[in-house]
C-alpha cells in the first residue's frame, strides 16, 4: 500500500505542518523571497503554486478557497518598542489576488524557483536555499528541439560574453583610451621646453655684439 507517501512530512503532525506552510507562504508573498532549508522549500512549493493559481482566477469562490488554505492576515507586523505596526494597508489575500495573481496571468505554471546556497544552517548543517517568486519580466525558457551539450555551452558562453561586455568592458575601454591619450600630451609639453631655453641662450650673444660695436 502507498499510504503516507506523497508530500513531505518534515517530522511534524498535520496541524504543525499546515501552520508551517502558511507562515512560509505568507513570508514569500510579502517579501518575494525567503531563505529556508531545501526540504521545506520543496514541501511548500506546491502549496504556493496552487495558491497563485487560485489568485489567477480572481473570482469569489477562488478567494474563499485561498482564505481557507492560507488564512487571511495583515501583512508583516514589526515590533518596535513593544508595539506592533502594520507595514501595509492591504491584507495578505488582497496582495495575493490584486498584485501577484495578475502578474502571472499569461504564465502557465512555474511561478517559483529554488536557488541553492553555499551556506549551511548552524546546528544541524541543513542545506539552505532561497525560494523566490519568478519575476514578471522574465520569459520562460523555450524547450529545445534537440538537446546538444555543445549548443548549450555556446549559449552560456554567448550570454556570459554579453553580460561582461555590458557591465565591465566599456569602462575598461574608456580607461585605456584615456591612458593612451595622456602621454602624448605630456611629451608635447616636454618638447617645447628646450625651445624656450634656446631663446634664452640667444639673448646674451646679441648683447655681446652690441658692446663690441
Amino acid at each position: 500500500m502507498r499510504h503516507r507517501v506523497s508530500g513531505y512530512k518534515l517530522g511534524r503532525n498535520t496541524a504543525h505542518r499546515t501552520a508551517l506552510f502558511r507562515n512560509l507562504a505568507a513570508g514569500l508573498f510579502q517579501h518575494g523571497q525567503i531563505t529556508t532549508t531545501l526540504p521545506k522549500a520543496k514541501a511548500v512549493q506546491p502549496f504556493v503554486e496552487k495558491l497563485i493559481t487560485l489568485a489567477k482566477k480572481g473570482d469569489l469562490a477562488a478567494r474563499r478557497q485561498a482564505i481557507a488554505k492560507l488564512q487571511d492576515r495583515p501583512l508583516i507586523t514589526v515590533v518596535k518598542g513593544g508595539q506592533s505596526e502594520e507595514v501595509d494597508d492591504k491584507s495578505l489575500i488582497q496582495k495575493l489576488f490584486d498584485e501577484i495573481g495578475p502578474r502571472y496571468a499569461d504564465r502557465p505554471g512555474g511561478y517559483t524557483r529554488i536557488i541553492r546556497l553555499s551556506t549551511h544552517r548552524i546546528g544541524d548543517g541543513g542545506e539552505q536555499v532561497v525560494l523566490q517568486l519568478v519575476g514578471e519580466d522574465e520569459e520562460r525558457p523555450k524547450p529545445r528541439a534537440s538537446s546538444h551539450r555543445r549548443q548549450a555551452a555556446d549559449t552560456r558562453t554567448a550570454f556570459a560574453a554579453k553580460a561582461l561586455k555590458g557591465g565591465k568592458d566599456e569602462p575598461a575601454a574608456e580607461e585605456a583610451a584615456v591612458a593612451t591619450e595622456e602621454p602624448p600630451a605630456e611629451e608635447a609639453v616636454t618638447d617645447e621646453a628646450p625651445a624656450e631655453e634656446a631663446t634664452t641662450d640667444e639673448a646674451p650673444a646679441e648683447e655681446e655684439e652690441k658692446t663690441e660695436g
